[in-house]
């Protein structure tokens, strides 16, 4: 070959196009996430979702696989609300997202940052309504309920999307957001660089909202004229994570404070200015209230009745990053708006050296009754019975926590929550996860899982038996990834008793339980260790036994059936009929 035909040919080879490094939908979406600092999805796989949870873990993303969406769903949103950053849920179409819909809902009720992921059917055969695989408008359905909703129909807006959806989920006030990926947009392709080029990282998703001079100032005024001052602090403040500043406020300020259930541990619940011991008494009389990231819902009584003393005997001070909240029930005499940190620290350095303690009269009233109260309850805590109550049940386990306060308790039940709540102490933030706003049964084995997966803490997950139900087929799960979690149910055989009977003694009663179920060899059967306890002694050395071991472990802690009481302490919502039917 001559000098010139060698020349002619390496012209020709160098100036064709190098082959096209392409990337599609199911890329971006992992490197959208990953470039964003998410490493773990929830989910449970299927059609048109299976591919993306094996390339997320090719990827080295973490997915933790469920048996049911909305348990999947509440991880995700449980895990938001320990990270602040968004818990990732995964579900495929129709049935799928509405499962998880369940726990998207929740999450925006009780402000976790969660973005709830569900592939769905093709655009035009569901605006046509053609009857395709799982049809469903999921988007229209979705927005009602979470704060934002997305859907992404071309490659190149994944990066955009993913975005919108965390800065969506974690700015302002949180909540949950939906992204709705059709089947097609994962096999799309475009050009990797290009591809590469269309992703975002988010750039101070949820920046601080510093509260305006004259609302501190109104707020430190109302605060001065106090004489009988208290704070409470809801979970909102445990999920700003601002621990040092809350601290320093109520121990600068001196006032009494009560913690809302998910805020317990925000200061140790031994801590000397804790009122929760008194709580009834705090309520009633004292007169400026100021709210740290608690709302004035249901679970206070929207701030009124009985529980308050007389109308208008007191004054609200009230922090909360969205305007709206104010007066939603009752007037608030100084609305602080702004993030839970920047509102915190602006009353603290406006307190000044001079800053007086609530009169001796109001603390030592509030310490006196603390005192009688927590006298009163201790003889029913050490209560060694067989078969055992609530409180000598809880009696063993308010032991176990003292002695293990980096373990996180996960709680949810009737009597089972409510009497926990009160008995349990908490000695760390973020350490209590339980139902939250909505008082929804359901949310254990998810929060369980979430909280191991996402802490590496030993979890005591105590459920009662009927709130167990809902998630129980999770233990597989725990099994499966083999968690730190340990699970006690009390089973009373009933929700709320075991003891009622269908007056026709045709059928068991509706609140009635199989009698004397073993829920032990459930986790037995998946690998796991199973105990069966009928004293508060026995559970205390099942609980230690089982933490020690850092295995997955169940306990089926035998409560007489007769122990409960109608709806926990919340019968009151439970309408009573006052018709005599004639016979």
């Amino acid at each position: 070959m001559s000098a010139l035909a060698a020349q002619n040919i390496d012209e020709i080879v160098s100036h064709e196009p190098a082959e096209q490094e392409l990337t599609d939908g199911f890329h971006l979406v992992i490197d959208a996430l990953k470039l964003n600092g998410i490493d773990t999805i929830y989910g449970v796989p299927g059609i048109p979702i299976t591919d993306l949870g094996r390339m997320c873990q090719e990827e080295g993303m973490r997915v933790i696989s469920f048996r049911h969406e909305q348990n999947a769903g509440n991880a995700a949103a449980i895990a938001g609300f320990l990270t602040k950053k968004p818990g990732i849920c995964l579900t495929v179409s129709a049935p799928g997202f509405l499962n998880g819909l369940t726990a998207l809902a929740n999450a925006t009720t009780n402000c976790f940052p969660m973005i709830l992921i569900s592939g769905s059917s093709e655009r035009e055969i569901v605006d046509l309504q053609q009857g395709d695989y799982e049809e469903m408008d999921q988007l229209a359905i979705a927005k009602p309920l979470c704060k934002a909703a997305f859907r992404v129909l071309h490659a190149c807006d994944i990066g955009i999307a993913v975005a919108r959806a965390i800065r969506a989920a974690v700015s302002g006030r949180p909540g949950g957001v939906y992204l709705d990926l059709p089947a097609k947009l994962f096999s799309q392709t475009m050009d990797a660089e290009a591809g590469a080029k269309s992703l975002v990282k988010v750039i101070d998703a949820a920046p601080a909202q510093i509260p305006g001079p004259d609302a501190v100032k109104r707020a430190l005024d109302v605060l001065k004229g106090a004489k009988k001052p208290l704070i409470i602090l809801g979970k909102g403040a445990a999920y700003a994570q601002a621990d040092e500043a809350v601290r320093q406020l109520v121990e600068t300020s001196g006032i009494p404070y009560i913690p809302m259930s998910m805020a317990k541990g925000l200061l140790p619940d031994n801590h000397p200015q804790s009122a929760g011991a008194a709580r009834s008494l705090v309520l009633k009389d004292s007169d400026v209230v100021l709210l740290v990231g608690a709302r004035l819902n249901w679970l206070l009584s929207h701030g009124k009745g009985k529980a308050w003393g007389e109308p208008g005997s007191k004054k609200f001070i009230q922090i909360d990053i969205e305007p709206r909240e104010m007066d939603s029930n009752i007037e608030i005499a100084a609305p602080l708006v702004g993030d839970i940190g920047s509102c915190v620290q602006a009353l603290l350095d406006g307190m000044g050296k001079d800053w007086q303690a609530p009169p001796s009269d109001w603390t030592d009233t509030i310490k006196s009754r603390k005192e009688a109260n927590i006298a009163k309850m201790a003889p029913r805590l050490l209560k060694n019975s067989t078969p055992m109550d609530f409180h000598g049940a809880l009696g063993a386990l308010k032991t176990i926590i003292a002695e293990r306060p980096d373990a996180i308790l996960v709680n949810e039940g009737a009597n089972t929550l409510d009497l926990a709540r009160g008995i349990i102490d908490m000695y760390e933030p973020r350490k209590r996860l339980d139902v939250g706003t909505w008082g929804v049964m359901g949310i254990g084995m998810g929060f369980a899982i979430a909280a191991a997966v996402e802490t590496g803490k030993p979890v005591l997950a105590v459920e009662g038996d009927s709130a167990f139900g809902f998630s129980g087929m999770e233990v597989e799960t725990i099994c499966r990834y083999n968690l730190p979690v340990t699970v006690v149910i009390f089973n009373n055989n009933g929700i709320y008793r075991g003891t009622d009977v269908d007056p026709t003694g045709r059928d068991p009663a509706t609140t009635v339980f199989v009698s004397d179920s073993r829920y032990d060899k459930m986790m037995e059967a998946f690998g796991g260790v199973g105990y069966h306890v009928t004293t508060p002694d026995e559970l205390s050395r099942a609980v230690n036994e089982a933490m020690d071991s850092g295995k997955p472990c169940l306990i089926n802690a035998v409560i007489d059936p007769a122990a409960g009481s109608e709806s926990g302490n919340i019968g009151s919502l439970n309408p009573q009929s006052v018709v005599k039917k004639k016979k």
